[in-house]
């Protein structure tokens, strides 16, 4: 019992030093960021005036390397078909585009990058929710004295649903097409029946093209439902450190279990609402498990790179190689499971050869950047991490994980950056110091706001009921 006292007695400092290592990437973040954003605009004045002009009535005129050329040599049929489907949608794109003020490309850029970030940064605060609310649910006890860390990113919840609130409003009608209200009137040039169909969804109960409420009352919800989540088990979990009573356990189990079937209906709808509705034209019956794949096993290798830090800094004496090899299985099985989403809807595409369908794919595989992104996305997320962790040994040992986590981020990002870059900048994409600069300011911000909730509160919940299972697990 002295030892179960000792163990559970922790509290994390959120040293000056660590804090004075985040604002300096911080700092370098903010610095790519206005460089990019100076670099972006120089870029399109001065080397490329004519970037986005419209031009002939049928096409954009683009830097020569940026433009999407369809393979003409070993393509089939069909891809040419996909491709005359994806330009004859661009032309009715660009040509509805003359009829309202186009904003810049360095404009474009900068709300996909913004919106693409927070979305990803979005997924990385409710996982953590999502992961303690599985373990209560699952009544799992090897978890018992590390769930202190998924619960303080639950932290960035509430600033997630602000700044999604907020950049709606700043970038709609440059990264969602459907925002525009001249592809809703039958008698104008631009009516797009598609998009029409789908108004409902997006403008219920006011008249298509108007102000989007079902959207925003959908986010509004969201947001507000997994914060009230977040607050009642986080209010319970300290109440617990107080008073060793299983009541607290017991219904924190009943709440985790309604989080979890609101989580599986709001999760895939944000996924459509935030991500697959920039391709408005295009959808996947898989989209919402895809972008769940992808949230999932970032925020498990951002809880295990977490307790990797912690670990190596002297805390969490709880925590074993067992919990270690735990944590690394997830992230191994989970990138796999990604990976049978990613190719499952990939091959469903590619099988069924339906232009309007697989312009998706082909607007990712054959336009810089995506296209090698596309590529280094297997490699990254599915390839490094079923290599590194498949051993026995490799998921128990420190410098290992932190190796493989940073690389499972990292790749997530990229995923996430080929699912909404694409439909926003279309042959005109970059990725470069603004990306890269936006991506650090987010982190650094994500990190302050993870680590400093964490250190107000106990790093180890020693009234937990299954605390000492979780000090005697071994696999």
């Amino acid at each position: 019992m002295a030892h179960h006292t000792t163990v559970a007695d922790e509290q994390y400092v959120f040293r000056p030093e660590t804090r004075k290592k985040i604002f300096w990437v911080l700092g370098v973040g903010v610095l790519f960021f206005v460089g990019g954003l100076i670099l972006s605009i120089w870029e399109e004045h001065s080397i490329n005036p004519e970037a986005q002009v419209y031009r002939n009535g049928n096409s954009y005129e683009v830097a020569p390397e940026k433009r999407y050329e369809p393979e003409t040599h070993g393509g089939s049929h069909d891809e040419h078909a996909a491709s005359g489907e994806h330009h004859a949608a661009a032309e009715g794109e660009h040509a509805a585009g003359a009829e309202h003020h186009e904003s810049p490309n360095w404009l474009k850029r900068l709300k996909s990058t913004l919106w693409m970030n927070n979305v990803f940064f979005t997924g990385l605060g409710i996982i953590g929710l999502f992961f303690v609310a599985i373990q209560y649910a699952a009544q799992a006890g090897w978890s018992a004295g590390i769930l202190r860390i998924p619960l303080a990113m639950g932290n960035w919840i509430p600033i997630a649903g602000l700044l999604m609130l907020g950049l709606w409003f700043f970038t709609s009608h440059d990264i969602f097409h459907w925002t525009h209200s001249y592809l809703y009137d039958e008698k104008g040039g631009q009516y797009d029946e598609i998009i029409s169909h789908k108004a409902p969804f997006f403008f219920f109960p006011l008249a298509a093209g108007s102000f989007p409420l079902f959207f925003i009352l959908r986010m509004v919800i969201f947001f507000g439902l997994w914060y009230y989540f977040f607050t009642v088990i986080r209010k319970r979990m300290l109440a617990e450190d107080l008073e060793a009573s299983t009541t607290f356990w017991y219904k924190n189990r009943v709440t985790a279990t309604w989080f979890l079937i609101f989580f599986a209906v709001s999760s895939s709808v944000a996924a459509w609402d935030w991500v697959m509705s920039i391709d408005t034209h295009w959808f996947s019956t898989m989209y919402g498990w895809y972008v769940f794949a992808s949230w999932w096993v970032s925020g498990l290798a951002m809880i295990t790179l977490i307790v990797a830090l912690l670990k190596e800094a002297g805390y969490l004496k709880v925590v074993n190689s067992n919990h270690l090899h735990d944590l690394g299985k997830f992230c191994f099985a989970f990138s796999i499971f990604w990976t049978y989403i990613w190719f499952g809807q990939y091959l469903l595409i590619w099988y069924a050869n339906i232009p309007e369908e697989t312009v998706y794919f082909i607007e990712r595989r054959f336009t810089a950047p995506y296209s090698w992104i596309f590529y280094l996305n297997l490699v990254l997320n599915f390839a490094l991490p079923f290599l590194l962790l498949m051993t026995r040994d490799a998921k128990r040992h420190l410098s290992m994980l932190k190796v493989v986590c940073p690389i499972i981020i990292v790749g997530h990002w990229f995923d996430f950056y080929n699912m909404i870059t694409p439909g926003v900048m279309k042959t005109t994409g970059a990725l470069g110091l603004l990306e890269i600069g936006t991506a650090l300011i987010f982190l650094s911000v994500y990190l302050l706001v993870v680590l400093g909730g964490l250190a107000k509160i106990p790093l180890v919940g020693k009234n937990h009921p299954m605390l000492q299972e979780s000090l005697h697990h071994h696999i």
